[in-house]
């Protein structure tokens, strides 16, 4: 029996994929674009880094404080010698960029291909059309030391709690991880207390999240527990005439 409610035609790619088995031709070429896709973006973005990936909403305008205070942490993230790295969009994403970008530091984004185009900002050195959010989620974490979550929707909860259960897996090492807006991720930060306290995570993961609403703070966090962690010094790099790069 065939299900036809799903308008296969009408849906992106990744929709499809995730809407039901196919036939074994179908899956396999999916994996061949996969695999070029992560190919492309590694070529892309290999000499970009270190990074810290700022995650918020797109639906936050030039009027909202929150947009101005992602510009100062665009703004100080660049200063610390980081490669400002957003999801490429608007909102919050672009406040980050502009303030990396206006402080003359790089700016680079991971930007989603969706059917009504969310577009890149105008805010970046560099960035990449992405076209499956697993591969753009992926991107968004393995070039970053640090990562800083500001006031968000839904996509900005799953890209935190996307990369807390990386560190506590261990998949990942012990990124910072800055949750920026007290007030705004009060109930948040509440949950994730119940949590512990009702032993559905350790006691010790509250560790893994350092809320903030001051950028000096966060300078002083990432600092302690990245830069001299990690011990992270940006060494130049030069792209390769034997693997095409430029």
């Amino acid at each position: 029996m065939e299900n036809n409610h799903h308008n296969n035609h009408l849906q992106p790619e990744e929709s499809r994929f995730l809407s039901g088995p196919r036939s074994r031709f179908k899956e396999l070429l999916f994996t061949f674009k996969v695999q070029y896709s992560f190919i492309r973006a590694f070529r892309k973005m290999h000499f970009i880094g270190p990074c810290v990936t700022v995650f918020g909403s797109a639906r936050f305008d030039v009027t909202n404080p929150f947009y101005k205070k992602a510009e100062e942490v665009g703004a100080a993230l660049a200063n610390m010698g980081f490669t400002v790295m957003t999801g490429g969009g608007p909102g919050i994403m672009e406040a980050a960029n502009k303030g990396a970008y206006e402080a003359g530091g790089y700016s680079v984004g991971c930007n989603i291909i969706l059917p009504f185009e969310q577009k890149p900002n105008p805010y970046l050195h560099k960035w990449i059309n992405i076209r499956y959010f697993f591969v753009r989620k992926f991107l968004l974490i393995k070039y970053s030391y640090a990562f800083v979550v500001m006031p968000g929707g839904m996509g900005t909860l799953d890209e935190l709690f996307e990369s807390i259960t990386l560190i506590q897996t261990k998949m990942i090492q012990n990124f910072p991880v800055v949750i920026f807006g007290s007030e705004y991720h009060k109930e948040l930060c509440e949950h994730i207390r119940i949590m512990a306290e009702n032993e559905s995570i350790s006691p010790k993961d509250m560790e893994l999240l350092f809320v903030t609403d001051s950028v000096v703070e966060m300078v002083e966090h990432i600092k302690t527990h990245a830069i001299q962690r990690f011990k992270l010094v940006k060494k130049p790099q030069r792209p390769s005439w034997w693997f095409g790069e430029e």
